[in-house]
């Protein structure tokens, strides 16, 4: 309820956020991946993507306090990593890019915001404390913390609390 004004009541979140549902769903079957259960988790992952439009792989792992807001079509891959206090919007990709092998999407640090449409592939770090913005596009780029990042291509507009005009180098070899 601290993170979505329109919230009313407990019992409105449960009976009817899709978000809860994807990431109550998660929580589920999260443990059943990590102990080698076949079958199971991906297909309760499944029907929690046809119920919720939230796709979650059972393996991607999700810190406490995480909030995503308006989570349709919301996509988080195998190997996520996501720390604790993060928020995601609707339409935000944390994906691999194909090319890689073993860790292929994202960690994202603590308290970290992505906005709306926001696109992340690749195996790159992104620091505590960022705020990405809406419909910004990083592929293969390690992001610092403290920062907000914005656009296509990516840059960094603000780091400390500075504002600044940076592109995103490229940190990683392609594999």
């Amino acid at each position: 309820m601290k993170n979505d004004p329109a919230a009313k009541s407990r019992l409105e979140i449960v009976l009817s956020y899709n978000t809860f549902h994807a990431i109550l769903l998660h929580r589920f079957t999260h443990p059943l991946y990590k102990l080698g259960i076949p079958i199971l988790p991906r297909f309760v992952s499944n029907i929690n993507r046809f119920l919720t439009g939230v796709e979650i792989h059972p393996g991607a792992e999700i810190g406490e306090s995480f909030f995503m807001d308006h989570g349709t079509a919301t996509v988080i891959g195998e190997t996520v990593k996501i720390g604790k206090n993060c928020t995601l919007f609707h339409n935000v990709t944390l994906g691999g890019t194909g090319k890689h092998s073993g860790k292929r999407h994202p960690t994202l640090g603590d308290n970290v915001y992505v906005g709306t449409g926001a696109t992340i592939l690749g195996p790159v770090k992104i620091g505590d404390n960022v705020m990405i913005g809406a419909e910004t596009f990083i592929i293969m780029h390690d992001v610092p913390s403290n920062c907000t990042v914005v656009g296509v291509p990516a840059k960094i507009v603000k780091m400390n609390g500075k504002k600044i005009n940076k592109k995103l180098l490229k940190t990683r070899q392609r594999q």
